[in-house]
C-alpha cells in the first residue's frame, strides 16, 4: 500500500482524506495538524504522496514545503486551500507542486490526483528507458537510419559544388538544418548567409525583400534599400518555402539565377551579385507546374541535385537519439538538472506515434512533457493531450472521433466482436499509414471494455486490475466514447 501524508490543521479535512482513500484500500494515510508535526512524519515515514494545506499555525505552506523537498525532492507533494486566486495556484505551481486542490475538497478529484501522483512517485524509482543525451555534443545531426545516411552523403557529394540545390521533404523534417549544412561544409563557408521564409512574408514585400528597392518606388519608400542577394554577394541564400512564391518574383529568381544580374525595384540599373540558391519545400512542386501555380523552367533550374528528406515516421530507428537529444536541450533551457529521462510507457507511446509533425513535433512534445513533469521522470501522464488522444482529421468541435477506424458498438449484453486479423487488413485494404497507432487504440478499448464489465463499471477496481490510474481510465472513457449504464457500451457513431 502507498503512504500518504495528509498536513492540514482542519481535522474535518484529514478525517474526509482519510475516509475516501481508506475506501479504494490501495492507502495507509497518515495526518499532521502541525507543520512541526508533519516534517518529523515525513521524515520517519518518507510517503509516496503529501497533501499539503497552504495556511498552518505559524508557518506558512510554501515554507514548510521547501523543507520537505530538502529532505527528499522526489515526494509528489498535492497543496489543498481554499484560497483559490490566480496568484497562489500560479506560485505553487511554479516552486514544484505535484497538484492544486481547492476546498472544499471534492473526493472524485482528491481520488484522482493522489492515484495519479501515487504513480509518478513509483516512476521516479523505476529504471529509466531513455536518459538524456550529452548536453555538450557538437554533432550535427542526429540519427544514423539508412534514410538519413542518404541524406549525409547527398551533403557530402554537393556541398563544394555551386549547384542550385533543392531541399524536399515535409514539414519540420529539418530542411534548413540541411542548408546550413550545405553552407558550413562547403567553399563559401565563410562568406555571407542569410535565410528567408517565402511563404512568411506578403509577395509585396517580399520583392522588395529579395531585390532591394530605390527611394520613391512605391509609397513609404523613403530611402534605398539593398535587397538580400545583394547582401549574400559571394555567398549563399537559402529561399524557404519556394512553392510560396508568386509568379512575378518566380520570374525573377529564375532569371537572377540563369544570368547573375538583376535590378532593384524601381529601378533601372543591372546589378551583379554571385549568390549560390538552396531552396525548400514541402509542396508538390510538379503538380504545382501542371496547374501554373510554379514555372517549370524555375524548377529545373533550382533542380541542380534534390535532397530528400525523410519523414520521422521513416526513420523510427533514430527516435531514441532524437529524443535523448531533446531532452538534454530542454534540461538546459528549462533548468531541470534533476530529470533523470523517461519511463518504459512514456517511450512507447512516443515510438507508436505516426509524428505528422516530424522532429519539429518530437521536439515539442518533449518541452510540453517536461513543463508536465514535476518529478525526476517523464512518465506518459506527462505527455500532452493531443499525442495520447489524437483528433481526426475531420474533428470540428475539438473532441475525439473515431471515424479513423471502426469501433466496435455493444449492445445491453453482448459484448464487442473483434477480429485482429480484419482489423489489420481492413486498414491495409484502406491506405492507412497509421496502423500500429490504429490497432494499438483499439486493442486499448477492447480491454478497457471487458475489464469494466467484468468490474461492473467499478472504475477504481479497474484501475487496479489494469495496473493505472484513475485518471487515465476516465479520460480513456472520454476518448473511446464509453458509457457507464447498468452494463458497458460504446457510444455509436453516425
Amino acid at each position: 500500500m502507498d503512504l500518504v501524508l495528509v498536513i492540514d490543521d482542519d481535522r474535518s479535512v484529514r478525517e474526509i482524506v482519510k475516509s475516501s482513500l481508506a475506501n479504494l484500500q490501495l492507502y495507509d494515510v497518515h495526518d499532521a495538524a502541525t507543520a512541526e508535526e508533519g516534517l518529523e512524519l515525513y521524515a520517519q515515514l518518507q510517503p509516496a504522496v503529501v497533501l499539503l494545506d497552504l495556511h498552518l499555525p505559524r508557518v506558512h505552506g510554501f515554507e514548510l514545503f521547501r523543507k520537505l523537498i530538502a529532505v527528499d525532492s522526489r515526494t509528489p507533494v498535492i497543496f489543498i486551500t481554499a484560497d483559490g486566486s490566480s496568484e497562489v495556484v500560479i506560485q505553487a505551481m511554479r516552486m514544484g507542486a505535484f497538484d492544486y486542490l481547492k476546498k472544499p475538497l471534492h473526493v472524485d478529484n482528491l481520488k484522482r490526483m493522489v492515484a495519479s501522483a501515487a504513480a509518478a512517485r513509483k516512476a521516479v524509482d523505476q529504471p529509466v528507458a531513455l536518459t538524456a543525451g550529452d548536453p555538450n555534443s557538437t554533432e550535427y545531426f542526429i540519427g544514423g537510419s539508412p534514410a538519413m545516411v542518404e541524406v549525409f552523403k547527398a551533403i557530402g557529394r554537393v556541398a563544394n559544388q555551386q549547384l542550385p540545390v533543392l531541399i524536399r521533404g515535409e514539414s519540420g523534417t529539418g530542411k534548413e538544418l540541411v542548408a546550413r549544412a550545405l553552407v558550413d561544409f562547403g567553399k563559401r563557408v565563410d562568406k555571407p548567409f542569410t535565410s528567408i521564409n517565402c511563404a512568411a512574408i506578403p509577395d509585396a514585400l517580399l520583392e522588395s525583400e529579395l531585390f532591394g528597392h530605390e527611394k520613391g518606388s512605391f509609397t513609404g519608400a523613403d530611402r534605398r534599400r539593398i535587397g538580400r542577394f545583394e547582401q549574400c554577394d559571394g555567398g549563399t541564400i537559402f529561399l524557404d518555402e519556394i512553392g510560396d512564391m508568386s509568379l512575378l518574383i518566380q520570374g525573377k529568381v529564375l532569371r537572377l539565377i540563369q544570368e547573375q544580374a538583376f535590378e532593384r525595384v524601381g529601378g533601372a540599373d543591372v546589378i551583379r551579385t554571385d549568390v549560390r540558391i538552396i531552396a525548400a519545400t514541402h509542396q508538390p512542386l510538379e503538380e504545382m507546374v501542371a496547374s501554373g501555380k510554379f514555372r517549370q523552367d524555375l524548377l529545373f533550374r533550382l533542380n541542380g541535385y534534390t535532397i530528400q528528406i525523410p519523414p520521422l515516421r521513416e526513420r523510427m530507428d533514430d527516435l531514441p537519439r532524437l529524443i535523448e537529444f531533446f531532452l538534454s536541450r530542454a534540461k538546459t533551457e528549462m533548468d531541470r538538472p534533476d530529470l533523470t529521462g523517461l519511463s518504459q510507457d512514456t517511450l512507447e507511446s512516443l515510438a507508436s506515434h505516426s509524428w505528422p509533425g516530424n522532429v519539429r513535433e518530437l521536439q515539442s512534445v518533449i518541452r510540453q512533457a517536461m513543463l508536465n513533469c514535476v518529478g525526476t521522470v517523464i512518465t506518459r501522464d506527462c505527455l500532452p493531450e493531443s499525442l495520447l488522444f489524437p483528433m481526426a482529421p475531420n474533428s470540428s468541435n475539438g473532441t475525439p472521433t473515431n471515424d479513423a477506424m471502426p469501433m466496435p458498438v455493444l449492445s445491453e449484453t453482448a459484448e464487442p466482436t473483434f477480429s485482429l486479423d480484419q482489423l489489420i487488413q481492413d486498414r491495409f485494404n484502406a491506405g492507412s499509414n497509421n496502423i500500429y497507432s490504429e490497432v494499438i487504440a483499439e486493442v486499448e478499448r477492447l480491454l478497457l471494455t471487458k475489464i469494466l464489465n467484468m468490474t461492473d463499471g467499478n472504475q477504481s477496481r479497474a484501475s487496479e486490475v489494469l495496473g493505472i490510474t484513475r485518471g487515465k481510465i476516465r479520460d480513456r472513457i472520454a476518448a473511446f466514447g464509453i458509457k457507464l449504464d447498468t452494463t458497458v457500451s460504446v457510444e455509436e457513431t453516425s
